[in-house]
């Protein structure tokens, strides 16, 4: 059953489909797909094959698509021209959930990490080509792919073209064969630039994350939900200065953490609440589970790649850092151990995890051959030193795919889509189009 209603200037209609769990064993154990079907208000009337559709995939992984209201920032512009599907991506937002409430279904922690190899972009790839027939009517649609959305459009180039009329790809250029370590081994630097840009912009954060970093190394400090927050948890806000906007959100927070209390400075009610809203998984449990998982395809264990990385850039060891005079070093988009005894929504998936970061058993994501002879249209935005994917490796991707166009630009951080919309998209498909 579906359900149709209106928000200013679209109708919008949920719909839900059941697709296998595991795609190669059809008649298995299912699982629920939602999906927020959006159309401008003016073409609701129109029937479905008169309107080409997009697709959007968001990104993650661990991410539901985006609660839109109206006609907010890129889909204004998709719907000009498209009838557009939010995908709910398996595991996350209405469609049926992976977390800690939910996994222990499944039995122990290795039937769940067993359950959860499946929540990769092959798998995702997979319930789209599923749905699409009763989607629309069995003809190709455009998919747009943030970040890991984009991950999943190039694994959707590589083993279901005919899917697509076209990919469009922002912040989201993988590494068709780098493994894990590499994918590490390549952030930190680019974390450490942004940090380095973040002092310069706001010189005064030095001190002012010093001080947060020393109070959390002499001191046991749990934020109201429960997170128990470490030194190395606060370093793990610099995952913020990959947003266009990251970096001031930061300096905000920083030049309030502190308030005069009887007992001396402690870091301010106000500050805690803020900090827990932005390191909680538990809106996202997905993101720390199975974020190593996405680069897995070489029959090598990930084996926590960005935490054993991590020793090999000194500059982020908080008590290193603190017995001298130099700026403390945030991190980024990095999944560690330790998140999963400090976060409450994670803490009893911890075991899940060390059997997912051990497994070898990871298939590859995608086809360098097919991808070569690539014929579907393809444009890809690049965010000029991308804090998120590295920008190099989704360069000598863009090359191996055959006829993708690129934008290259530092006009946008990785979250474009979003602070560009409507302009951004609009490039992509003047690109895919060759018209620009």
């Amino acid at each position: 059953m579906t359900h149709s209603y209106r928000q200013p200037g679209v109708v919008l209609t949920d719909r839900r489909f059941t697709v296998p769990l595991d795609h190669d064993d059809p008649a298995g154990e299912t699982i629920e797909l939602y999906a927020r079907e959006v159309v401008a208000s003016d073409k609701a009337g129109r029937a479905q094959q008169d309107l080409p559709w997009l697709l959007y995939l968001q990104g993650g992984p661990g991410f539901g698509a985006n609660r839109f209201v109206g006609r907010q920032a890129w889909l204004g512009r998709a719907l000009r021209e498209y009838r557009v599907l939010l995908l709910d991506q398996r595991g996350t937002g209405a469609s049926t959930p992976a977390n800690r409430q939910t996994l222990p279904l499944r039995g122990g922690p290795a039937a769940q990490a067993d359950y959860l190899t499946r929540f990769r972009a092959d798998s995702v790839v997979r319930d789209c080509e599923a749905i699409r027939p009763a989607v629309t009517g069995g003809g190709p649609w455009t998919v747009l792919g943030q970040s890991f959305g984009g991950f999943c459009a190039v694994s959707y180039l590589s083993t279901a073209p005919e899917g697509l009329s076209a990919a469009l790809i922002t912040g989201g250029l993988p590494s068709l064969q780098a493994h894990a370590d590499d994918v590490y081994r390549a952030a930190y630097p680019r974390i450490e630039r942004k940090v380095a840009a973040h002092y310069a912009r706001y010189p005064q954060d030095v001190e002012r994350a010093r001080r947060v970093a020393d109070h959390l190394l002499t001191r046991e400090v749990t934020l109201p939900g429960g997170y128990r927050l470490t030194a190395e948890a606060f370093q793990s806000l610099g995952i913020l200065l990959g947003g266009g906007e990251g970096s001031h959100r930061l300096h905000y927070l920083l030049e309030d953490a502190f308030v005069r209390t009887p007992q001396g400075s402690e870091l301010s009610d106000a500050f805690r609440e803020e900090v827990q809203g932005l390191l909680s998984y538990a809106g996202h449990p997905l993101y720390a589970l199975v974020h190593e998982a996405i680069y897995g395809q070489d029959h090598r264990p990930t084996a926590w790649a960005a935490e054993r990385v991590r020793a090999e850039f000194p500059r982020f060891d908080a008590a290193k850092t603190l017995a001298g005079d130099g700026p403390l070093m945030f991190t980024g988009e990095t999944i560690h151990p330790w998140m999963f005894d400090c976060d409450p929504a994670l803490r009893p998936l911890r075991e899940t995890a060390d059997l997912l970061a051990a497994r070898t058993d990871w298939t590859p994501l995608y086809d360098p051959e097919r991808l070569a002879s690539n014929e579907v249209p393809v444009a890809a935005a690049v965010y000029h030193d991308d804090m998120y994917v590295d920008t190099a490796h989704s360069l000598a991707t863009a090359r191996a795919i055959r006829g993708l166009r690129t934008w290259v630009t530092d006009e946008f951080e990785h979250d474009g889509v979003r602070a560009g919309g409507p302009r951004v998209l609009d490039r992509l498909l003047s690109l895919a189009r060759d018209e620009v």
